[in-house]
């Protein structure tokens, strides 16, 4: 979460769709179809439809996955083009997919030039609802991928993933065919690696004081210098750290809020607290509007505790953290941030899972839900944002 504007209810947002008839002197206004054209009266949508409507986002969110997938094993043809009829892509939707798909095969360039390739992926769509009005039906649904990576160094961990929601906004022409004219990620975040849509950025935060600490930025260089974390004798369990983000990578710990949905960058940074106290960290309890407190359970949490640059300030003024020179430093339970903007207000928590032998570690996050993500896909897709990496 960024720094904390919360309004404190603990369900996802609703999926909210607007339609209003415009009514001039009791007139409704009909669409001005060209004269003498057939138009059909306000299409229904059954269960075939809706089961189309699933299919078409498949084939959507597959075609971007597969574009990132190594050559040779991933669709050579788009599928969501194959569809027509009753259901289709708008043709201004399919530019926006052709302009997609480049720029995930630009992403998929860089990631081989970081060594990092996909050799295979599934990608599967589940529809969550549906609301017509008129001309017009709003599609929820949830997809789930796994992107299984080809060993390159051979000590890559054997899959990455994640679980995004996304709304998808069709419309129905004269014949009562419904095109498919808009997707819109519904995550705060918008971090999943097959994602094309600019991530949120927060406002500048304050600090209750005049002096909260400034954590200094890490390069992205690779290789990076040695610096070897101890994973015993700390007094802090970095394996339960990484197991407990493991766990719930994608179904949330009842015995905290959930924020993913809130609108003020999600439940990020309130999932990495809850792994670091999984591993050992303790509460410091007091006014949670005091970054140099830091607690977090079902009922209340400090700032520190779920804003992103709220949990920068107390880590480090509580010299529970040390900042890192290089992301590529991290090891297991350390804490990557991010400022996409780079305004100076960070926006987005990760903490380390997997660390492989040659030196690149691997981030679980909320918002949108992943587990196992390579920093290197993380510099690669967001080259110009602000890395701030820490030593916990």
């Amino acid at each position: 979460m960024k720094s904390r504007r919360l309004s404190r209810k603990r369900s996802r947002t609703a999926i909210v769709t607007a339609a209003a008839g415009a009514v001039v002197a009791g007139v409704a206004l009909v669409p001005n179809w060209s004269a003498g054209a057939a138009v059909t009266d306000n299409p229904t949508v059954d269960a075939a439809t809706r089961a189309t409507f699933q299919r078409l986002a498949d084939a959507v969110f597959t075609d971007r996955t597969s574009a990132l997938v190594d050559s040779g094993t991933h669709h050579a043809k788009r599928l969501a083009a194959g569809f027509s009829g009753d259901v289709r892509l708008s043709s201004a939707q399919s530019r926006e997919e052709s302009s997609a798909l480049g720029e995930l095969r630009g992403r998929k360039s860089r990631l081989a030039r970081l060594g990092e390739k996909y050799s295979a992926a599934s990608t599967r769509v589940t529809l969550d609802a549906t609301r017509v009005k008129g001309r017009r039906a709003t599609v929820a649904v949830t997809e789930t991928t796994t992107l299984t990576y080809e060993k390159v160094k051979g000590t890559e961990p054997r899959t990455t993933g994640f679980q995004a929601h996304h709304e998808l906004t069709f419309r129905a022409d004269r014949r009562g065919d419904w095109q498919l004219t808009g997707v819109q990620d519904t995550d705060d975040g918008y971090l999943a690696v097959n994602q094309v849509a600019k991530p949120d950025v927060a406002k500048p935060a304050t600090a209750s004081d005049d002096g909260p600490p400034e954590a200094a930025r890490s390069a992205t260089t690779w290789p990076a210098p040695a610096k070897p974390k101890s994973l015993s004798g700390t007094g802090y369990d970095y394996k339960a750290m990484a197991a407990y983000a493991t766990k719930y990578w994608n179904q949330y710990n009842p015995d905290y809020p959930d924020y993913n949905g809130e609108g003020a960058g999600g439940d990020c940074t309130n999932f990495v607290s809850q792994s670091l106290k999984a591993g050992g960290w303790k509460h410091v309890p007091g006014y949670t509007d005091d970054f140099h407190n830091w607690f977090g359970n079902a009922d209340i949490q400090s700032d520190s505790f779920v804003g992103v640059n709220e949990f920068s300030w107390f880590a480090l003024s509580s010299k529970r953290v040390t900042s890192l020179a290089n992301v590529y430093q991290m090891d297991i339970g350390d804490v990557l941030q991010m400022d996409f903007n780079k305004d100076g207000s960070k926006d987005h928590s990760m903490i380390v899972t997997y660390r492989n032998p040659q030196g690149v570690p691997y981030v679980t996050y909320h918002s949108t839900n992943t587990y196992n993500r390579s920093v290197a896909s993380l510099v690669a897709s967001y080259p110009t944002a602000a890395f701030y990496a820490y030593r916990t």
